[in-house]
């Protein structure tokens, strides 16, 4: 395994002229007959195995009743229903798979149903994606993944493991975060081609990938641990999996990913995709919540207003409820009256007032002990009074939670609702099981999670939701089309690191947004005066920009922090336009970094492009991607787009656009669009 370090990888394909994002016939016909094999219900080609009472399912399935259905969902869709049924028992096994028509994908998760009057057998090793893949010619399997967010620089890493002979790797969750070790998505090439794999599970997943022989690869991935009987009437389900086929270039393959991700994996309140955000707190100066009241709410949306920067939400996170040890003690989900005695909703309808929404934090599933779910509900908690994890399985528990916090949304006038969590839950969830329901706990919460927000979702449908686990630990594919990832990490502001995961993170998912204040050396809670930088800004920068300026501050850069974000308001756009990596990852302070958004359909696009504090190369070379030799391109930086220069688009693919920085730490934002 190594960091994607260099620029051999990504040259390879730099020369040619047009790599064409759309799926191309053979990739769709790749992926339907795939489809047509593997969903047949043949148990030689099924995509995932489980054992039943010590048998393997493919060892029993023809004994099963086996009934498929079809149907169309829309112009894009279909979905396929696999009924397999044991006499014996009752077990209905069901898959439900959706084949798209727009993409070369499928998707499917299993449920599994005890039909019967009595316990089923044991239900073990259910692998919701178990695959044998071969090579046709010599090569080796290479996997194209990615690290997940730990508040570290290397948050979002992007990596390369190469699987010769006998090699094998697991990737996987940590703690029951599905993204707090590897991120559940990745990228296996061979053959000239190859399938990004998806595991959609909001707890502990794994996925291996073993060598078979020196043609073979067994790919498997599932939820980690299963191991349990179900009772009468008792369902349950699996990961979901998302299959995408490619041929050609990787990095065309991604973007073929973003794309299916914007039209299939993303929420659409009102309909649309979400629009870039620039949103704003006094989170630095109060210590989250803590230490803010309604006038300090008040006074920093008036200074927003006052130095004309104009935000869409003005944002209340941790510490707004009552508390006494600050804001990790959570369990009391009421408004801490002391502090804002008329409730969130004076501060709420005070930023309305002004044209701003409000998105306010909670963190529902983690129990502070002393706090009222502890003290009046312990059975609803998997720890008990002693505070631990709300159990999200139990009905009682979930309709609490679902009435109290939709109670809480509508009384106090909240348009955004912020959900963290900032807990390992796996071991509460492994001792809550006996020996012959193990995985069961972490089951029916999973389950109860993606029910709880369906639920608000339902009751407020045009409301976005951020999905927040101590940062990026929660960004599976089910929580990402519930959610958008406002804070990517809590490693934050800091350049390298937060450029790193720029750099990785639209890999795998488009919209992301995280924390700014324009300067290189703010620590994560901070007050006073700093300078203004653009390196720290556009190092920072994505489709969803949280500012934390210190507003009691006026004597700040106030005029560069409006000419920044009128810059950003201008590119914003194309954050969700096909990515391309234009140097290797790095996360060394001497050298350059830079990538490229573009838009295929109207031929123009953006390079962001940074030289580092220690960097001694005042100019790199960066070969762009994309885009059509025979035109001619406009090209310009956003600080000076009156001074474009012209050049042709077979200069810019094969000989690359120069980027001159006079300085280091520094950055460029350069702006480009066919011409003629």
């Amino acid at each position: 395994m190594r960091l994607l370090a260099g620029i051999s990888w990504f040259i390879l394909f730099a020369s040619q002229s047009v790599a064409v994002t759309a799926p191309t016939e053979a990739e769709m016909t790749r992926a339907k007959g795939w489809i047509e094999t593997h969903l047949s219900g043949s148990p030689e080609t099924l995509p995932f195995s489980f054992i039943y009472n010590g048998i393997p399912f493919a060892e029993q399935v023809k004994s099963w009743r086996f009934e498929k259905t079809s149907k169309e969902i829309d112009s894009n869709r279909k979905r396929h229903t696999l009924l397999f049924t044991d006499p014996k028992t009752g077990l209905l096994a069901r898959c439900e798979a959706v084949e798209y028509l727009d993409f070369p994908a499928v998707e499917w998760t299993l449920h599994f149903k005890n039909q019967g009057a009595s316990e089923t057998p044991i239900l073990e090793k259910i692998e919701a994606l178990d695959l044998h893949l071969q090579s046709e010619g010599s090569s080796d399997f290479l996997l194209h993944h990615s690290l997940g967010s730990q508040a570290k620089i290397t948050d979002y890493a992007p990596q390369e493991t190469a699987l010769g002979p006998g090699a094998s790797k697991r990737l996987s969750g940590a703690g029951g975060r599905p993204t707090n070790a590897d991120m559940s998505y990745f990228n296996l090439e061979w053959d000239g081609g190859g399938l990004i794999v998806s595991v959609g599970w909001p707890g502990q997943w794994a996925s291996d990938m073993v060598r078979e022989g020196p043609h073979g690869l067994h790919l498997s991935a599932g939820q980690e641990l299963t191991h349990f009987k179900l009772v009468p009437g008792e369902e349950v389900r699996s990961p979901l999996i998302v299959l995408q086929f490619w041929k050609g270039d990787w990095l065309r393959s991604q973007n073929q990913w973003r794309r299916w991700m914007m039209a299939h994996g993303m929420p659409r309140p009102g309909g649309k995709l979400p629009s870039s955000l620039m949103l704003a707190s006094s989170s630095r100066a109060y210590e989250e919540m803590i230490k803010a009241d309604t006038e300090k709410q008040k006074f920093f949306i008036d200074r927003y207003l006052e130095e004309r920067l104009p935000l869409d939400y003005w944002w209340m996170d941790a510490g707004w409820y009552i508390q006494e040890k600050g804001w990790p003690q959570v369990g009391t989900w009421e408004v801490d009256l002391k502090r804002f005695p008329k409730g969130l909703r004076e501060v709420s309808d005070y930023a309305h007032s002004k044209g701003f929404k409000v998105l306010v934090w909670f963190e529902p599933e983690r129990v502070a002990p002393g706090t009222w779910l502890a003290e009046n509900h312990p059975e609803w908690i998997l720890g008990g009074k002693e505070g631990g994890l709300l159990n999200l399985g139990n009905p009682e528990a979930w309709n609490w939670l679902v009435g109290h916090v939709d109670t809480i949304l509508v009384d106090q006038g909240i348009d955004l609702y912020r959900q963290d969590f900032n807990m390992d839950p796996l071991e509460h969830w492994r001792k809550n099981d006996p020996e012959d329901r193990q995985g069961i706990t972490e089951i029916k919460h999973v389950m109860g999670y993606l029910a709880y927000w369906d639920e608000l979702l339902r009751r407020h449908p045009g409301m976005l939701i951020d999905a927040c686990a101590s940062g990026g630990r929660r960004n599976d594919l089910e929580t990402m089309r519930r959610a958008v990832p406002l804070w990517k990490s809590d490693y934050a502001y800091e350049p390298i690191g937060t450029q790193g995961m720029n750099y990785g993170i639209p890999l795998w998912i488009p919209y992301f947004g995280t924390g700014t204040v324009c300067y290189a050396g703010a620590p994560y809670y901070g007050t006073g005066l700093h300078p203004i930088e653009p390196y720290a800004f556009w190092s920072n920068a994505a489709p969803a920009i949280a500012c934390g300026f210190d507003m009691r501050e006026k004597d700040l850069d106030y005029e560069a922090i409006r000419h920044l974000f009128a810059q950003w308001r201008e590119i914003t756009p194309l954050y969700l336009k096909d990515y391309y990596p234009l140097t290797g990852y790095s996360q060394e302070k001497n050298v350059w970094i830079a990538w490229q958004f573009h838009d295929p359909e109207k031929q123009e696009g953006l390079v962001q492009a940074f030289r580092r504090p220690e960097c001694r190369e005042g100019a790199i070379r960066l070969k762009l991607h994309d885009l059509e030799v025979g035109a001619k391109y406009r090209v310009a930086s956003i600080e000076g787009p009156d001074q474009a220069t012209e050049m042709t688009g077979k200069n810019l693919v094969e000989e690359g656009l120069e980027v001159r920085l006079d300085s280091p730490a520094s950055a460029a934002v350069i702006r480009y669009h066919r011409a003629r």
